[in-house]
């Protein structure tokens, strides 16, 4: 329907939930763009359609997603803007709940359905742009999907209903991408998926990991490759040998465990155990002395028993992770595990988190000033108060320790590579001086 003036729209997308969300709001901006739409990303500024792009992940995650929704449907129900449209997981997963509960947005999509969103503007796929999108991250960094979906089975984990089976880009695809990004300033790529050693299962009838980072280490002007989201069982052990040799690739490994207890784990489909779990990280830092191993644990999972909790925080301290996260478990509808009972307590679930992250607060600070008078080469994000704040090839953005320059005395290009003497360390952050 014809708007009465001929004011130009303005879109907002909000984007929730993961990296691999933030990209697909990427690719939905630079489709949208194309069309000569006006938009914008996480803005204040004002605009007359607004998009919600949902993580429908965990319980904390799809509340988020929902009080978003709701904080901008009363907006639109006001005639604050025009239009309100939801994509993502969680739309994905509660289309028909949401159209019924939240009648004031326009439409729901799910994770998928880029061309009917753009098809509500009367714009067209543009399939000259694969490869190429608008970046909402700095400068300098972006994440490069090489997949969609998972295969596997994990009993806790919803993904495979959100997002399908595996799915791999081809390699020539993500080389042309990785150029385009390189071309645009970019000098640091973050592999994404929601399982990495998948990769090229379905395309190649082989794991091509090792291949397609060989093939991204050849385009000029990206100088850090990250590995995010690598599932252990049948892990490509190549991997390594290509990190060894290559120095673009980051001394840096994101590989979610979840837990220890191979009665755990057993419950948990993971198709992995406690000593193949220490088999995979040894023979990593065999390979690759210098690696930064990250991992996640899910804390609370349906009938861990305070001996099992125990088993995981002996191998958190046998293991010390350079870097660990940890999620407590939440009880997810079509999950295998939903057919059990949630039986650990909310309040046990937090104490063992809280356990867990002590635990690895006392390892990143031994760590850390074992790090004091060592040289680093350091990439600038960003000025924040009265430093200048960048990290390490052994930190990814937004979760991993970071490293501050004191801006009263130094003056650093944001998006540059330093080298940054480590002067002084606390739990998780470093200090220190150019050289």
């Amino acid at each position: 329907m014809k708007s009465k003036t001929l004011k130009k729209d303005r879109v907002n997308i909000i984007t929730l939930g993961c990296s691999k969300n933030i990209v697909d709001s990427e690719n939905l901006m630079t489709q949208l763009k194309a069309n000569d739409i006006d938009v914008v990303h996480d803005s204040d500024e004002k605009a007359n359609i607004v998009i919600v792009n949902t993580c429908g992940f965990i319980d904390l995650a799809k509340e988020e997603s929902v009080n978003t929704i709701l904080e901008y449907a009363a907006i639109r129900k006001k005639g604050g803007i025009d239009k309100l449209y939801v994509t993502g997981c969680l739309s994905q997963r509660y289309k028909d709940d949401l159209e019924t509960e939240i009648p004031e947005v326009d439409a729901f999509f799910g994770t998928m359905e880029l061309p009917g969103i753009l098809a509500r503007f009367n714009a067209d796929y543009k399939h000259e742009l694969v490869g190429e999108r608008i970046t909402t991250t700095p400068q300098h960094y972006a994440y490069l999907k090489i997949a969609e979906g998972c295969n596997r089975t994990c009993s806790f984990c919803a993904i495979p209903l959100m997002r399908g089976g595996h799915v791999s880009r081809p390699i020539e695809s993500l080389v042309t991408e990785a150029k385009n990004l390189a071309r645009m300033g970019v000098k640091e790529i973050m592999l994404i998926a929601q399982e990495l050693t998948y990769y090229g299962l379905d395309l190649y009838k082989e794991r091509a990991l090792p291949k397609l980072l060989d093939a991204l280490c050849e385009v000029e002007g990206i100088e850090w490759i990250r590995l995010h989201y690598a599932y252990p069982s049948k892990f490509p052990m190549e991997v390594f040998d290509v990190m060894a040799r290559q120095p673009k690739i980051c001394n840096y490994l994101d590989i979610p465990l979840q837990h220890a207890a191979d009665t755990v784990l057993a419950r948990m489909k993971r198709q992995t155990t406690r000593e193949e779990q220490t088999q995979l990280i040894n023979e990593a830092r065999k390979k690759v002395p210098n690696i930064a191993i990250r991992t996640t644990f899910l804390v609370g999972f349906p009938g861990e028993t305070e001996e099992e909790f125990e088993e995981l925080c002996d191998f958190v301290k046998e293991m010390q992770f350079e870097r660990m996260g940890v999620f407590q478990y939440s009880h997810e509808e079509d999950t295998s595990a939903y057919l059990v009972e949630d039986d650990v307590p909310a309040d046990v679930k937090e104490e063992r988190a809280s356990t867990l992250m002590a635990i690895q607060q006392d390892i990143s600070n031994g760590k850390n000033h074992e790090k004091v008078g060592q040289t680093y080469r350091v990439l600038i994000d960003r000025k924040e108060g009265e430093y200048f704040v960048g990290r390490t090839e052994y930190d990814s953005p937004e979760v991993d320790n970071e490293v501050l320059v004191d801006a009263k005395k130094y003056f650093l290009r944001i998006g540059d590579f330093t080298n940054i003497k480590i002067t002084q360390a606390d739990d998780y952050d470093l200090y220190g001086d150019p050289v």
